[in-house]
């Protein structure tokens, strides 16, 4: 919403002095009453947790981890060698974690 700086500003009293009337009058001004959602093909689209995904095959593939790799103690992921922080009673801990 732009902003007229240089318009002139109102002080408290003449805030105090709009009607109730013209109050009202602003804020339905400035709502819509109408919706362009239509609710059938919005609930279509949403998938339920526990949702029966049997059938699905997933197309990922998985790689082993790469020898210039570790996984972090703290976080459980998996990063480059160059993301090790520290080293803590035998866990590598990457620099996110430490």
């Amino acid at each position: 919403m732009a902003t007229d700086y240089d318009a002139p500003r109102r002080d408290e009293v003449d805030l105090g002095e709009d009607s109730l009337e013209e109050l009202k009058a602003r804020r339905v001004d400035s709502q819509s009453g109408a919706v362009d959602v239509d609710e059938a093909e919005v609930a279509e689209s949403f998938e339920l947790p526990g949702a029966d995904l049997a059938d699905e095959e997933l197309t990922v593939k998985v790689l082993p981890m790469q020898s210039d790799e570790f996984r972090c103690g703290r976080c459980f992921l998996v990063h480059h060698r160059s993301q090790l922080a520290t080293e803590r009673n035998g866990e590598l801990i990457c620099r996110e974690c430490a």
